[in-house]
Parts: structure tokens; C-alpha cells; sequence
């Protein structure tokens, strides 16, 4: 089931946040910047979310039958954008790194710098836009259908 949920999670558009950089373990701030391999692969090709990546850190069942916890890091170019997309469950995250306006279908945009923390609801279409001068790490936690992709963009 990993293999089926990772390849529908990396298809598509994501969005993250949790730990400041310095927080990190050596592994996971040395695995981001490493080369993207199977846990980290591209979201998207040429435009706008062009060079954005996802990583997935962990991924467990909750404790709600049906249900499971993913993590993942999210690095976002400058001036690039995650894509529209929701996800079929709650994600809760933290900007480690970097300037995010977070652009929602149905609310004002909220704007996110270094050391934010978010909440996104499920089903709730939205876009991360890097507007700063650096790649924006973020960490999110999803807490998920598992039965559906973590992502479906728009």
C-alpha cells in the first residue's frame, strides 16, 4: 500500500509545515537537500510549480479506523507555487523556512513566514505561493482517508 499511496501522493501538487530548520535531524535536513530520489520526486513540470518536491518523512495508521497519519516536507522554489489541490483529510504545518502566501477557494489568503504554523480542513482547495526570497520548506502532517490519494489537484 506505501508504494500505490507514495506514487498518487508525488504525482500532484502538496503543501507542508511542523519543526524549524535547526530542529531537524542531520538525516532529514541532509535528505532534502540530497538529490530527489523515490521519497522525493518533482510535483509538476514546466510553470508554475516547476522544482516544488515532496518528501514523504513517515506515514502510520491512526488510531480512527480507515484513517492514517503521512508526514512530509515540502520545498517550494522561488517564485513557484505548490498548484490548487485539497486534500481528504485535516493537514496541520509549520513554515520552517521561507515566505508563503496560502491561497484558499473559499477565504482570504493568509500570509505565513518563517516559524508559522497552519491548519488547513479537509477538502479545503488551496495554493502555496512561494512570495520570498528563498526556497520555503515546509513540514506538514495529514491526518487522512487512507483509502483515498493525498492529494487531488485542480
Amino acid at each position: 500500500m506505501m508504494n500505490r499511496r507514495l506514487l498518487l501522493r508525488t504525482s500532484s501538487a502538496a503543501v507542508a509545515g511542523a519543526l524549524g530548520a535547526a530542529a531537524l535531524p542531520d538525516t532529514v535536513a541532509t535528505a532534502a537537500e540530497a538529490t530527489p530520489g523515490p521519497s522525493a520526486r518533482p510535483i509538476g513540470g514546466s510553470g508554475p510549480t516547476d522544482g516544488v518536491t515532496r518528501r514523504l518523512l513517515q506515514e502510520h495508521p491512526s488510531p480512527a479506523e480507515g484513517w492514517e497519519a503521512v508526514q512530509t516536507l515540502v520545498e517550494i522554489p522561488r517564485h513557484k507555487e505548490s498548484g490548487r489541490h485539497s486534500h481528504p483529510g485535516v493537514e496541520v504545518g509549520y513554515i520552517i523556512r521561507g515566505d508563503v502566501l496560502m491561497e484558499f477557494d473559499d477565504r482570504p489568503p493568509l500570509r505565513l513566514r518563517t516559524g508559522d504554523p497552519f491548519f488547513i480542513p479537509e477538502g479545503a482547495i488551496h495554493n502555496a505561493r512561494n512570495v520570498g526570497t528563498v526556497t520555503t520548506m515546509m513540514l506538514s502532517t495529514y491526518v487522512v482517508d487512507a483509502t483515498k490519494p493525498l492529494v487531488t489537484t485542480y
